[in-house]
């Protein structure tokens, strides 16, 4: 019995010392990066909608809240007013055009949001500049549409964005699931030397094929967050990062990232030293939901020096 409890006392020492160095090399309380977070706007400053209400079929176009500024989202105008506002980064989304160029749009087709139909790749872009992209917004069930006819030749090409803003950060979402998008997004950016300023991301194929011909721009898609936080919840106890998390960037939501080892800043800072960013969403709304409020960063982890994902630069 005496050698029993010995071997008893000693494992339950040794079970306790590991568990001591999971929390040490774990803890977050123990860590601050001193970075300060950094602000990614949706679409530059786009008008808001309740996100917990949108279905998969919603035109969001229709349930807009009360209009509180002038701007329509993926304008060029509306990510100078974000940057203005104090955007770090600023997100916009592209889809190919029949003629080969790159629009500047988010909607898997054109009646929700203009005067037009069909989808981005029916038509040409010149055909699509003379669209009205303020056409259906209507926050009042359709009795009015405070931006019908304000957006006429408002929707640019991802080149003339890029133009537009050489020396910033810009998020660029590959909307449409087909390779020829990525491989369209990735002959624009390659003669580009602003592109270490840029990251893309968007759906799996696309994004692959983006990668495949550019493979040193930062780029992620739900595949790739998905083999990345396998590795890493098997091996991230004993602070390894493994490949697949290298030079790629993460929307999580809050409900997400507390089960990560190091969650928060041990967790970003990991992945800072390997290339990559962490953009923190709010629950809900597909990783589209936003810290949209002042009172919503009280959500916001102590020292967090990630991104924050917002729909209300001008609020934050």
């Amino acid at each position: 019995m005496p050698k029993i409890a010995k071997r008893l006392r000693i494992a339950l020492v040794v079970l306790l010392a590991v568990v001591a160095g999971l929390w040490l090399g774990n803890n977050s309380t123990l860590v601050s990066s001193g970075g300060e977070p950094f602000l990614m706007a949706h679409r530059g400053l786009a008008q808001t909608f309740d996100v917990a209400e949108v279905q998969a079929d919603t035109c969001t176009a229709q349930v807009i809240h009360p209009p509180s500024h002038q701007y329509l989202e993926n304008t060029i105008a509306s990510m100078r007013a974000a940057f203005e506002a104090g955007a770090d980064v600023v997100e916009f989304d592209v889809k190919l055009t029949r003629d080969g160029q790159l629009a500047v749009f988010h909607d898997a087709t054109l009646e929700c949001r203009t005067n037009g139909t069909g989808t981005i790749g029916d038509h040409t872009m010149d055909e699509l500049r003379r669209l009205d992209i303020g056409y259906g917004y209507t926050a009042d069930g359709g009795a009015t549409h405070p931006f019908r006819g304000k957006g006429a030749g408002l929707m640019p090409t991802a080149a003339e964005v890029l133009d537009a803003f050489p020396g910033r950060e810009l998020l660029i979402h590959l909307k449409n699931g087909d390779a020829a998008d990525g491989e369209a997004l990735a002959a624009l950016l390659a003669p580009r030397p602003q592109r270490g300023l840029l990251t893309v991301y968007g759906e799996d194929a696309a994004v692959d094929a983006f990668r495949a011909a550019l493979p040193d721009v930062r780029a992620t898609s739900k595949a790739i967050m998905k083999k990345c936080l396998i590795g890493y919840e098997a091996t991230g106890w004993t602070g390894h990062v493994p490949a697949d998390c290298h030079n790629i960037q993460f929307h999580l939501p809050e409900r997400v990232g507390r089960f990560l080892w190091g969650w928060p800043n041990r967790f970003v800072d990991r992945m800072a030293d390997a290339g990559t960013r962490v953009i923190l969403t709010a629950d809900g709304g597909d990783f589209s939901a936003g810290f949209d409020t002042p009172a919503d960063l009280n959500r916001i982890p102590d020292g967090w020096s990630g991104g924050i994902w917002t729909n209300r630069i001008d609020l934050l």
